[in-house]
C-alpha cells in the first residue's frame, strides 16, 4: 500500500545496437514518395498550392473552429451519466491524456477530495486522489492513517485495511526507510513519501462498481545531511475496486506492482535540501479526469 523498498525503482534501458527502423545519424535513409503523379519531385516535397487548394484549407479551417466551439460549450454543463450496467469501458474512456471537461470536484473530505461523479470519470478521479492519499508521508503515522482510511476505504473493508497494514508498518518497516522504530522522522531529516498520478485508466465497470488502474511515479526517503536512506523515485501501477457507497466512490480492494519504469534520464540529483524545500514548497493536486 506504501511505497516501501519492495518496489523496484530501477530499470535496464537495454541497448540499441541495430535498430532496422532508424533514420537518424546513419546510412539507412529513407525517402517517402506521396501519391498524386508528377505532382511533387519524388521526395515528398509538392509544389505550390493554387488558389482552390487554399479555399479548401480555408473552408476546413473554419469547420475545425465551429466543431471546438461546439463541442467546449456542449461539455460546460449537464449531470453526470451512471456507467451503464455490466458494461466494459469504451475505447474512448481508455484515453491515456485526453481530459473530459468536467470540473474537478468541489467537495472534501478532511484533506482528500470527495464528491465524484457517479460515472467511469469519477472513478478515475477517485482512484487517482486515493492513490495519493495512500501514499503519502501521513499513512505511517498510525492516528492520520486511521483518518484517512476513514475517508476512502468502504466501510466493509475498513477493518480488515486497518489490520494489515498496522501490521505492515512495522517497526523493521520504518528502519528501512530511515525513520525511527514508532515512525517519526529522526531529528535534523525530512521524511518525504509523496506519489504522482500519471494516467488512469479504467479495466472493468457497472453500475455501483470499478475497477481502475493508476500509474504513479513516487518519492519516498530521507532529505538531510549525512541521510543513508536518501530520496529515491520509483514507478508503480495501483489497482483498485471501488464501490458507490453513500453517493460517492469507496475503495473495496487495493493491489500494487512495480513499473512500467522508463529509462532514467540525465538530470543531475538535487541535494538533500533542495528536496525538503520542493517537497514543502510545492503543494499536491486535487486530480479529476
Amino acid at each position: 500500500m506504501s511505497q516501501g523498498d519492495e518496489r523496484g525503482y530501477g530499470s535496464d534501458p537495454g541497448g540499441r545496437t541495430e535498430d532496422a527502423y532508424s533514420t537518424l545519424g546513419g546510412t539507412r535513409q529513407t525517402r517517402t514518395r506521396l501519391p498524386g503523379g508528377d505532382e511533387g519531385d519524388g521526395y515528398g516535397r509538392r509544389p505550390a498550392r493554387n488558389s482552390r487548394s487554399l479555399i479548401m484549407v480555408v473552408g476546413v479551417v473554419v469547420l475545425l473552429v465551429a466543431a471546438i466551439a461546439f463541442a467546449n460549450r456542449s461539455g460546460s454543463g449537464g449531470e453526470a451519466e451512471g456507467p451503464a450496467a455490466g458494461k466494459e469501458p469504451s475505447a474512448a474512456g481508455a484515453g491515456p491524456t485526453a481530459a473530459t471537461g468536467t470540473k474537478p470536484v468541489q467537495g472534501r473530505n478532511g484533506t482528500i477530495a470527495s464528491g465524484f461523479a457517479h460515472d467511469e470519470q469519477g472513478a478515475q478521479s477517485a482512484a487517482a486522489n486515493y492513490a495519493v492519499a495512500l501514499g503519502s508521508a501521513e499513512m505511517f503515522d498510525k492516528r492520520k492513517r486511521d483518518v484517512i482510511l476513514d475517508a476512502i476505504i468502504a466501510p466493509s473493508s475498513v477493518a480488515r485495511f486497518r489490520t494489515t497494514l498496522d501490521t505492515a508498518y512495522s517497526a523493521g518497516f520504518f528502519a528501512n526507510v530511515g525513520l525511527n522504530e514508532n515512525g517519526t522522522t529522526p531529528d535534523g531529516f525530512t521524511f518525504i513519501s509523496r506519489t504522482t498520478p500519471v494516467g488512469t485508466k479504467v479495466t472493468k465497470t457497472s453500475n455501483d462498481r470499478a475497477s481502475v488502474e493508476v500509474w504513479c511515479t513516487g518519492l519516498i526517503g530521507l532529505a538531510g545531511e549525512g541521510s543513508t536512506k536518501p530520496v529515491t523515485d520509483g514507478w508503480f501501477t495501483i489497482s483498485m475496486e471501488l464501490e458507490w457507497i453513500n453517493g460517492d466512490w469507496k475503495a473495496v480492494t487495493h493491489s500494487q506492482k512495480d513499473g512500467p519504469a522508463p529509462v532514467g534520464g540525465d538530470t543531475r540529483a538535487s541535494s538533500a535540501d533542495e528536496i525538503a524545500d520542493a517537497v514543502n514548497g510545492f503543494g499536491g493536486f486535487t486530480y479529476a479526469r
